[in-house]
């Protein structure tokens, strides 16, 4: 939670302060955001290794994760143009690289498989609260004072408090018997896994639908949705208004979420988020061309596609974990993490050049993730089909 408190501050300005104050293109702002990825799959690399690791392990691997993460926040914070942002960014990258593959790795060591799908929906509602808190409170101060460098910087500090809670209060989870000569041998081992990498292709498609809620939504919401009677689209308030709502609902439905989608096998649990990722693309495309009741189209947007996101994440990683020998929850947890990186290097671009097309484009380009929707359950079939193969086998 505290770790994302500082996310919030920035996840939904970010784009609005670097096209309309910075003065960056928004393809620009799309390319830099999806630079941060270049170096996430390095980061995401080494993590999976160290944090297997006895001699590193998960704990060292965190306290690294949110050094690099703080240095990040003060570059971006200090950023006049296009070099300094992608550097940023790509020290942003680096950082949440790290910290991904350790963070689940430790839920994975504490828990069961039976808890697993929970226990991953508590350590998202976790996020969820932390995100929320900090959209809250960037919002009343971006309205109160306009200062969006601010956010950066206490986004810097965030990340400084959560280095000292993992150095005071975080144990160390990485089991001894675990061979530090399996590194290489582990990458091996999880790349020729079948259904691991038919996951993988999936869970591409899964992380570059988030990536459009984070970086292509809120400037969508901002230039190109027309409020009421007037040209202009939802004031930053509105929009802190909004997306402080659907990480609130986020919250709410996580862990009911979880236990409803226990009944499913993980496959038909992401089946059934698919399915409403598509419903909630929809309904964005509908608050853009509506000549009326903007505010109810993008709540309903909002809301189906909060429920679409905690459907998605505990049974994704909770799939990874039931695919991994223990002794590579680490790597198998990487590769997983990987995805993350490659959806956030593909989504913000292709949603930062959606809009700079024209407004036919933007608004049509929300049809064309809902109708990508189908290929992912096409994907998700040939995923159930292997696991009921190997299940048998």
């Amino acid at each position: 939670m505290l770790s994302q408190v500082g996310s919030g501050f920035t996840l939904f300005y970010a784009p609005i302060f670097f096209v309309n104050q910075v003065h960056l293109s928004a393809a620009a702002v799309g390319l830099g955001l999806g630079s941060a990825s270049i170096s996430g799959v390095l980061g995401r690399l080494a993590s999976g290794s160290l944090s297997d690791s006895p001699q590193f392990g998960r704990r060292r691997t965190l306290l690294l994760s949110a050094l690099v993460s703080a240095i990040a926040s003060f570059v971006l914070a200090a950023t006049t143009n296009f070099p300094i942002f992608v550097i940023g960014n790509l020290l942003m990258g680096l950082g949440l690289g790290l910290y991904w593959p350790a963070t689940e790795a430790v839920v994975a060591d504490l828990t069961t498989p039976d808890q697993r799908n929970e226990a991953y929906a508590l350590t998202r509602l976790a996020d969820s609260l932390g995100l929320g808190l900090g959209v809250i409170l960037g919002g009343v101060l971006i309205s109160a004072t306009g200062a969006y460098r601010t956010l950066f910087i206490l986004d810097g500090i965030s990340f400084v408090v959560f280095f000292g809670v993992i150095y005071a209060a975080i144990a160390e989870t990485v089991k001894p018997k675990n061979e530090p000569q399996q590194w290489l041998k582990g990458w091996g081992v999880a790349l020729r896994d079948r259904a691991l990498l038919v996951y993988a292709l999936v869970n591409i498609l899964f992380t570059t639908y988030v990536s459009q809620i984070q970086s292509t939504m809120p400037l969508y919401f901002s230039n190109f949705v027309s409020v009421g009677n007037s040209s202009q689209g939802f004031a930053p308030k509105e929009i802190s208004a909004l997306f402080t709502a659907h990480l609130v609902l986020s919250v709410l439905c996580q862990l009911p979420a979880a236990r409803w989608l226990n009944r499913f096998s993980r496959p038909h649990a992401l089946m059934i988020s698919a399915l409403i990722w598509a419903v909630g693309f929809v309904l964005v495309w509908a608050t853009g061309i509506s000549n009326s009741g903007q505010w109810l189209w993008a709540g309903l947007s909002l809301a189906v596609l909060a429920i679409a996101n905690v459907a998605y994440t505990p049974a994704a990683s909770s799939l990874v974990v039931d695919l991994a020998p223990e002794s590579l929850r680490g790597v198998y947890l990487s590769i997983n993490s990987q995805c993350w990186a490659i959806g956030y290097f593909i989504g913000p671009p292709l949603g930062g050049w959606a809009l700079d097309q024209s407004k036919f484009v933007a608004h049509s380009f929300w049809l064309g993730m809902a109708l990508s929707i189908g290929i992912a359950l096409l994907i998700l079939k040939h995923l159930n089909d292997l696991l009921a193969e190997k299940q048998f086998s």
